[in-house]
Formats: C-alpha cells, sequence, structure tokens
C-alpha cells in the first residue's frame, strides 16, 4: 500500500509523544498515520438484513472485514477498485449500505450500549449524516432523532442522506448548538455530540489536515467544545446518556472537556466505562474509562468517544430570547387522515402510528409521532418527511416518501439492470414487460427506486433531478 506524505507540526509530534500510553509504540503511532486508510461500509438495516446484504453481493469480488464494534460495520476491498466508484453501486444508491469511517462507527455503538432504547435523540452536529442514519437505523425508525447542522450549507447533504437511506423519524434544525441547553432543557433520552475538534485523527485520509495546526487553536476549539458539551448536558433528560466524541488526538480537546463537565456538576454526572464495548476494547481504553483511539490500535482514524450518565436534574439555563414564530402546519384531521392514507396505500405507501400527519397549504407531510412536545420551542428547517402535494386530480406523491414507506409486494414493478441504471440517469424507461397498474413503484433488487406513471409504452421518470446521475453505474456480477 502507499504511504501518504503527511505533515506533522513539530509541536504535534512532541505532544503524541507525551499522550501515547506505554503500550502504545511512537513508531508504530507514525506509520500509521502515513498509511492510507481503509475504506469501510455499514449496512443500512432499515433496507436490509446483513446476512441478506453478505448474500447480495457475494457475487461481487468485495472482500469484507467485519468491524469489531459493529454488527453492521465491515472494512471493503474491491479488486477493481478504480473501475466504478462505491458511491455508484446499486447497493449504495438505493441505500442499502453507507460509506462510513469505521472508528466514526463507535460513538453511536457506545450510544446505545447495555441496550438502551431511547425514544428522544439529538444528534448535536450532524453532518453529513453517517450517525444520524446510523442511529435512526438502531431506533428502527420508531421515537423521534433531532438532527442538528452549524452549517448551512452541510444541512442539505444531511437531508439527501437521510432521504436515501430511508429514514422518517428525523427532523432536521440549523443551530449552532450551544442553544439547545437553553431552547430544549432535559428533553432528549439520549444526546450525541460528535464535536467539532482539530481533526488531528485523520490525517491518514488529509495528509494535510495538520496544515493549520496549533496548540492555541486547540485550546480555542475546547472552549467552544466545552460550551457545547454545557448546553448537551442541559438539554439531557436525568437517567439520560450523553455520549461526548471527536477525531481528534490531544487531551485538551477530549478527557479535559469531559473533566471540566464533571468538575462543574459533580453531583449529577458519572462516567459509564466503555471498556466491555467490544472484545478488544481494552487496548483504547483509558483510566478514566473513555476510549481513546490512537491510529495504530485498530488500523482506522483516530478517535476519541466518552460514555456519560445524567444522575440528577441541574438548573435549567435563562430561557432564550428569540421568537420561535408560528408553526405553519397544521395537524390534519381524523377523517381527512383516513382518506389519505388510503390513496398513499393504493400506491403502495404505507405507515403506522410511528407518524402523524400535518398539513400545510396543499403539502401534506408525515411527522414523527414524538415531535409533538418539541413544536414551537424551537424554529425546525425540515421535520419528517414530504408525503405529498394535493392537486386537482388527487395527489403528487413525493420521491423521499416512496424511499421510506414503499411496500413493494403491493405495487412494485423490478427493472432489469440496464432500466435501472436509465431510471438513476433521469431517463424515462420502456419495460420488457408492461405494469398492471398506471402508478407503479419501480425496483432493482427488490428495493425502490421511485414512483412511474405509465403512458402507453413508458414508464415517465421521476427521479429528483438534483439525483441524477451520469457516469457509469452498477457493480457487474462478474467484477
Amino acid at each position: 500500500m502507499a504511504q501518504n506524505s503527511v505533515y506533522f507540526p513539530d509541536e504535534f509530534l512532541a505532544q503524541m509523544r507525551e499522550a501515547m500510553p506505554a503500550h502504545l509504540s511512537y513508531e508504530a503511532f507514525i506509520d500509521a498515520c502515513q498509511r492510507p486508510l481503509r475504506r469501510s461500509i455499514r449496512v443500512n438495516t432499515l433496507k436490509i438484513t446483513v446476512d441478506d446484504f453478505l448474500a447480495l453481493v457475494a457475487p461481487y469480488s468485495w472482500q469484507l472485514t467485519p468491524v469489531p464494534w459493529c454488527a453492521e460495520g465491515f472494512w471493503i476491498e474491491r479488486e477493481n477498485e478504480d473501475e466504478l466508484p462505491l458511491g455508484s453501486t446499486a447497493e449504495h444508491l438505493s441505500g442499502l449500505f453507507y460509506i462510513q469511517e469505521a472508528s466514526s462507527m463507535l460513538p453511536v455503538a457506545a450510544l446505545f450500549a447495555e441496550g438502551l432504547t431511547p425514544e428522544r435523540v439529538m444528534d448535536v452536529a450532524a453532518a453529513p449524516g453517517s450517525k444520524t442514519t446510523q442511529i435512526a437505523a438502531r431506533m428502527n425508525n420508531r421515537g423521534m432523532l433531532l438532527a442538528n447542522e452549524f452549517s448551512a450549507s452541510r444541512v442539505k447533504v444531511l437531508h439527501a442522506n437521510i432521504s436515501r437511506c430511508g429514514i422518517s423519524n428525523t427532523a432536521l434544525t440549523h443551530f449552532d448548538g450551544r442553544v439547545f441547553g437553553a431552547a430544549l432543557p432535559e428533553c432528549f433520552d439520549a444526546i450525541l455530540l460528535d464535536a467539532p475538534c482539530s481533526g488531528e485523527g485523520v490525517v491518514r485520509k488529509d495528509p494535510d489536515a495538520l496544515k493549520n495546526w496549533s496548540q492555541a487553536s486547540n485550546q480555542d476549539i475546547a472552549n467552544t467544545q466545552r460550551e457545547l458539551i454545557d448546553s448537551a448536558f442541559h438539554a439531557l433528560r436525568p437517567g439520560g446518556t450523553l455520549v461526548y466524541s471527536t477525531c481528534t488526538l490531544n487531551r485538551d480537546e477530549n478527557e479535559s472537556v469531559v473533566a471540566w463537565l464533571l468538575e462543574r456538576y459533580p453531583d449529577a454526572v458519572a462516567v459509564s466505562t466503555l471498556g466491555e464495548l467490544f472484545p478488544s476494547a481494552k487496548e483504547a481504553l483509558t483510566p478514566e474509562g473513555y476510549l481513546h483511539v490512537f491510529p495504530q490500535i485498530y488500523d482506522c482514524e483516530g478517535f476519541f468517544v466518552a460514555r456519560l450518565h445524567k444522575t440528577a436534574s441541574i438548573d435549567a439555563l435563562p430561557v432564550p430570547g428569540y421568537k420561535v414564530g408560528k408553526l405553519p402546519f397544521m395537524p390534519m384531521k381524523t377523517r381527512e387522515s383516513a382518506s389519505v392514507a388510503d390513496a398513499a396505500r393504493s400506491v403502495g405507501i404505507e405507515w403506522d402510528d410511528a407518524l402523524t400527519l400535518w398539513q400545510r397549504d396543499k403539502e401534506i407531510w408525515l411527522f414523527p409521532t414524538e415531535i409533538a412536545p418539541l413544536l414551537g420551542k424551537v424554529r425546525f428547517s425540515r421535520i419528517g418527511i414530504k408525503l405529498a402535494e394535493t392537486h386537482n386530480k388527487g395527489f403528487r406523491w413525493q420521491h423521499e416518501a416512496v424511499i421510506a414507506l414503499a411496500n413493494t409486494s403491493k405495487r412494485g414493478h423490478e427493472l432489469t439492470l440496464e432500466e435501472a441504471q436509465e431510471w438513476y440517469r433521469g431517463r424515462d424507461v420502456y419495460p420488457q414487460q408492461s405494469p398492471a397498474h398506471d402508478d407503479v413503484i419501480v425496483t432493482f433488487q427488490g428495493f425502490p427506486l421511485g414512483l412511474a406513471k405509465r403512458i402507453n409504452s413508458r414508464l415517465k421518470n421521476s427521479y429528483p433531478r438534483e439525483l441524477v446521475r451520469d457516469g457509469k453505474l452498477f457493480t457487474n456480477k462478474s467484477e
């Protein structure tokens, strides 16, 4: 494997030499940082079981090695890596897996350790969505997941990944994460704060990650992290779980931030050790019970994870002074709801009581039922999934609703490999076999690609323009 030419500031190396536990080799750390990162994926269990996924991709020349801390995670090696990007495979396009760095699967594993089944969860810094989609899969699309992202440009990417993975229980917000402690005090059963950090652990992916590194900058970042963890802790209910994580390696942004919280609320926070999270966890365990993952331990990115419990209520922060504004949606009346549900069922779109119908003008949305107590407390960028728009002749069903809620056994029409490629390229499809209905959910490998309307001998393509793909698509079985 080729070596990366990684830039290391001298001060950083001195700090790492000091921070490295005695049982780890400094030379092995340098060697690991120089090696390119192994690629890894996580099977999306909202769409397919791990066993079924492995059977589906068995004909490909993919070497899959299990990630020890995530039953759905695998390191992947492909013989013809250059021929087709992993993101252009059929299985990725239909949301069957997410390309996610192995160590970034650790925080969610920690959040759901000890059989935790939270109903209301917040992901404070969510984009691009790897951990959000992992949390939603662990929740099995039940309850409510608030996914916040401060960067406006990244909210769109976050939504695209949520939609591709068929997630329906998520509400998006676009705030500085420091607002939540005051805006939503003690509202969440579990919170993930994967904090913005100096990114020292990602040099294997980005050899220039440390170009602007300085200890002064680390201290500035740590100040923000303390404010974020304080806010998250206020938003957590007593008895709830907070996971704090970063993809950096210095103690200032990791152990010291958690120590600050413990010192600030000594009677309200307890550390839950992660030594039993997976069989070899002890190799990365700190004396405090956190995981401080140096790249050479598991041959992955550097990472830090701490799991905390809130043992008692704490004094509330001052109520924020901003105006939330009136929610522009109304819950749909029972009779109208039944009528919409019947119409949706007739084209193969179905849901249960985890989702509730709301309306805004001609738009019909499905909100996670569990979100009701939070409405009016913060402004949401997007809640749940857009189901349909009404028009004179009925309903115009939305792509994201089809992807999340399609019952393909009722209205599924399986496309050939060539037809599915045409669909993803945004072109109408002329099927070899005409479907039985005018409105059909087109599928490939049994999974929904979207809703098509039959017009004579063609299926009119409704794939969103912004998702249309060019170039080579899919992996051939003979690869």
